[in-house]
């Protein structure tokens, strides 16, 4: 496997266990609809949330955040949008971003609740 898939397998591992801690239900990880996969779909109360997580390495390049780009987040947007109608959900939604710096020194979370918004 890539390095980089790598490093994205881990960083969503940290992200799900940072949203277990902070009382999220995993509700579906990597969930694909058509050319769109959202890293995570949790629930927190009446909330469905959908996670982009983005790890790198360094902010070198800048931040993790700051590779969500619109073409990603049209896709996203679409993909839960067909979630919650296809099963049914009366649920607020709301789109957050994990960033994750990992490297040998250390390992730095950010959660970006409400990261954008849907249209």
């Amino acid at each position: 496997m890539a390095q980089h898939n790598e490093l994205g397998k881990k960083g969503e591992q940290l992200a799900i266990d940072f949203l277990i801690n902070n009382e999220y239900t995993i509700l579906e990880k990597n969930y694909r609809y058509l050319k769109a996969e959202v890293d995570i779909i949790a629930q927190k109360d009446d909330t469905l949330v959908a996670v982009e997580v983005k790890t790198r390495t360094s902010a070198y390049f800048g931040n993790p955040q700051d590779f969500v780009n619109p073409k990603k987040i049209k896709l996203l947007t679409s993909a839960i949008d067909f979630y919650v109608n296809n099963n049914d959900l009366d649920v607020e939604v709301r789109f957050d971003i994990i960033a994750i710096i990992t490297n040998k020194k250390e390992t730095k979370i950010e959660h970006l609740k409400d990261a954008f918004l849907h249209f």
